[in-house]
């Protein structure tokens, strides 16, 4: 029997992460997340249903890098 390839990360499912965790992450106000959401500089939620809002996690974990990288290198970002 052959043995598969295990999955990378790529290769998995994108996971979703609710405003309680996503607040958790980047320490922002809920009213300040979706300031940043309105204005284009925070990714956008997906709709799972009418009352059921969810982030891509990659997004928001590169919405953080970047963040990271524009203070250690002093790049300014539309959002400050």
């Amino acid at each position: 029997m052959a043995m598969q390839a295990q999955a990378t990360p790529k290769d998995q499912p994108h996971r979703f992460l609710k405003l309680r965790e996503i607040k958790a992450l980047t320490t922002l106000s809920t009213s300040e997340l979706y300031r940043r959401i309105a204005a284009g500089t925070f990714p956008r939620q997906v709709m799972l249903g009418p009352k059921s809002a969810v982030w891509i996690e990659a997004e928001v974990l590169a919405w953080c890098n970047a963040r990271i990288s524009a203070s250690r290198g002093g790049e300014k970002l539309n959002d400050e």
